[in-house]
C-alpha cells in the first residue's frame, strides 16, 4: 500500500502550485476545473519520487483561524530530501521568503529537520 496522493485546499491555487514548484521541484499540472462543483479548480504538484500533492480551490475556500491550527486531524506533511546539507538550504530559502516556522535541527526522535509553512500556512517538514 502507499498513499496516492495528498490533497490541501487553497484560497490561491497559483500561489500555492508555485510555491511547491519553487521549493520542492514539483511539476504542476494543468488546472482541472470541474463541470460538476461550480467555481472548483485543482492542480496537482508532482515530487520527485511519485508523491502528489492535490491543490484544491474554491470560492468558499478561507483561510483558517489561527486558533484551528491544533485540532484532530492532519497536522502536517513530511517531505525527505534526503540530507542535512538539502535541508539546510531549502530551510535558508524559504526563510528570505518568511516562510520558515522552525530552522533546521535534531528532534528527540532522532530527526533533523525544518518546518515551513505554505502560503495557505499548512505546515510542511523537511527532513533529511
Amino acid at each position: 500500500m502507499r498513499i496516492a496522493h495528498v490533497a490541501l485546499w487553497t484560497a490561491d491555487l497559483d500561489a500555492s502550485a508555485a510555491f511547491w514548484a519553487r521549493h520542492f521541484g514539483a511539476e504542476v499540472g494543468d488546472a482541472y476545473v470541474s463541470r460538476n462543483r461550480p467555481g472548483f479548480r485543482s492542480r496537482f504538484a508532482r515530487l520527485e519520487g511519485g508523491t502528489s500533492i492535490e491543490l484544491m480551490t474554491g470560492p468558499w475556500v478561507e483561510d483558517a483561524p489561527i486558533d484551528a491550527r491544533e485540532r484532530a486531524g492532519w497536522v502536517h506533511v513530511a517531505i525527505s530530501l534526503g540530507s542535512e546539507a538539502a535541508v539546510d538550504e531549502l530551510a535558508r530559502r524559504l526563510a528570505t521568503e518568511e516562510a520558515l516556522i522552525s530552522p533546521p535541527r535534531r528532534t528527540g526522535d532522532g530527526y533533523y529537520e525544518a518546518v515551513a509553512k505554505t502560503p495557505e500556512g499548512a505546515l510542511v517538514e523537511i527532513v533529511a
